[in-house]
């Protein structure tokens, strides 16, 4: 096992790790406690949360555990998880900046101040796509608990620190997988969608990560291509995998707010109205700002 520590300080605007992983923008990582997701206005806890790295990183399957205490993020894992850590959370991202650059306004103030160190992920690109296929009509505990039911059913088995972890399943093992099968883990109509991903991006006919590079309307387009996909999808999978800060998911949250505090951006359409909410919340950095605003309403529930 190795292990070591980051402090927060050293990071500009720190972290706040349960906020950022229990806030609806993830679903590759679990509570070591089961507890994932299980509230909505969560921040500041110090459980913790492991994950199962993809082969990029090291070529092998890796498991990082993280924790925040009070003074540091402490981590254990099968490998040096600093660089990990570092690429998956952010954590060069500088949110003193951020804050600083956030457009003026009550809603976006209270939202900020509520879940300072709040950072956006960089999930992996196929399982950031198959959780967002999976969300539709879907409250985040059980889009969370899909993810997981795929790991154990098609995902690799990894040892560490005498506990047995689940990677989610490669696009080949999903691929493997018939509709029948991805039903009995609870994914319903949205089944067909998953095993139809699966084997295009098996095959190499479209891959999620090619959208990079893009400009981010011509990525969002992109990913239209996978089924089940629309531009709300896309633009999760553009925003917390493949570094499309500007990207601002018009979900039912995003929605409410559009119509309680922005009602002049909503513009009949998603392409316009995705134009207009992401100049109202800040251009460059938009989704950053609807991350907070997402997690700020929905822990009012």
């Amino acid at each position: 096992m190795e292990t070591g520590t980051i402090d927060p300080d050293d990071l500009a605007g720190g972290i706040d790790l349960q906020a950022t992983l229990e806030s609806g923008q993830s679903f590759c990582w679990s509570r070591e406690d089961g507890g994932s997701y299980e509230q909505s206005a969560v921040s500041g806890g110090s459980s913790w949360y492991t994950t199962v790295l993809q082969t990029d990183f090291t070529g092998e399957r890796e498991v990082v555990r993280v924790r925040q205490t009070d003074s540091r993020l402490e981590w254990e894992a099968t490998t040096d998880a600093t660089a990990p850590l570092t690429h998956l959370l952010r954590l060069d991202d500088d949110l003193d900046a951020l804050r600083a650059a956030a457009p003026d306004d009550p809603l976006i103030d209270a939202a900020l101040d509520a879940y300072h160190g709040l950072r956006i992920v960089r999930d992996p690109p196929f399982p950031t796509l198959i959780a967002f296929i999976c969300s539709a009509q879907m409250r985040v505990g059980r889009i969370h608990g899909m993810q997981r039911a795929l790991a154990r059913e098609f995902g690799s088995v990894v040892e560490f620190d005498g506990e047995t972890y689940h990677a989610f399943p490669t696009p080949d093992q999903l691929a493997d997988a018939t509709e029948a099968d991805l039903r009995d883990c609870s994914l319903g109509y949205r089944a067909p969608y998953v095993e139809r991903t699966a084997e295009l991006v098996a095959s190499d006919e479209v891959r999620p990560e090619d959208a990079q590079g893009k400009a981010y309307e011509a990525a969002r387009e992109h990913l239209k291509q996978f089924m089940g996909v629309g531009d709300k999808v896309a633009d999760c999978v553009l925003l917390f995998s493949l570094g499309y800060l500007e990207a601002v998911p018009l979900d039912t949250w995003i929605q409410t707010a559009i119509a309680e505090h922005f009602p002049d951006c909503d513009r009949g359409s998603y392409a316009e109205t995705s134009r207009a909410i992401r100049s109202a919340f800040g251009g460059e950095h938009a989704g950053y700002v609807q991350t907070h605003v997402f997690h700020y309403l929905r822990g009012g529930e």
